[in-house]
């Protein structure tokens, strides 16, 4: 996924009211951000910490700034994405260029698909030519522990109601898939932040019980993109 235009750096100043953030830009200006991201950000908002901004040229939007990066430690793996609008399209492009392994051999790709009990939309459904389907919860994963990329870093009943709805369709018989985009590369596995979110981690744990997957893979950023690169193993604990 390339940027539509070159990130602007700048420095946190706070996050507050969960969607606003405040940045001193390069430049000695304060700038309002976007924050596309409802999570804690545990980890990732103390002030100080170098961020990178995104701008839109839409006239129609109340703030043109959004917070896409912020580096929380030295170097390039320092570097963690905080926008979650975007794992769904890293997602969808990496299975369309043959990345992401496990979900090849589905030419048909529909996006925001209805489906359920529950009246949920499924992020990607994909379908072979021989009809059969792939239905693909995506979420997007920022927190870090030890060499765990963990999920998700507040308590989400949203979250776990996606669970069960996978959980339904593998109990009849789909291929049901949670896939976690973790926008950073410094983690080596991934594990549900079950002290955070104790009931997603028992939703999780029926879910793979009754053959949900569940697949992560990290990701590479730059000023210029992000990637997805490659495959963690999930640890279920």
């Amino acid at each position: 996924m390339i940027f539509s235009s070159t990130l602007i750096p700048g420095k946190l100043v706070k996050r507050y009211k969960r969607f606003l953030s405040d940045h001193i830009l390069d430049d000695g200006n304060t700038v309002t951000a976007h924050v596309a991201n409802p999570g804690s950000m545990l980890g990732l908002d103390e002030p100080g910490l170098k961020t990178w901004l995104s701008i839109s040229n839409n006239p129609k939007r109340k703030l043109k700034y959004t917070w896409e990066i912020v580096r929380v430690k030295p170097g390039k793996l320092g570097l963690v994405g905080v926008n979650t609008q975007h794992p769904n399209k890293l997602a969808l492009e990496s299975i369309k260029a043959g990345v992401i392994k496990e979900l090849s051999g589905y030419p048909n790709i529909r996006t925001e698909v209805n489906y359920g009990s529950r009246n949920s939309r499924i992020d990607l459904l994909l379908k072979n030519d021989s009809g059969s389907e792939a239905f693909v919860e995506v979420k997007n994963v920022t927190l870090k522990r030890r060499k765990f990329a963990e999920f998700p870093d507040s308590v989400t009943s949203r979250g776990r109601k996606h669970l069960l709805e996978l959980q339904e369709l593998s109990e009849r018989g789909k291929r049901a898939i949670m896939l976690f985009i973790v926008q950073r590369e410094d983690c080596e596995e991934f594990r549900v932040a079950k002290d955070i979110d104790p009931q997603y981690f028992e939703a999780f744990s029926s879910a793979i019980d009754s053959g949900v997957e569940a697949l992560c893979y990290s990701c590479t950023l730059s000023g210029e993109s992000i990637k997805i690169n490659r495959k963690l193993p999930v640890i279920i604990e």
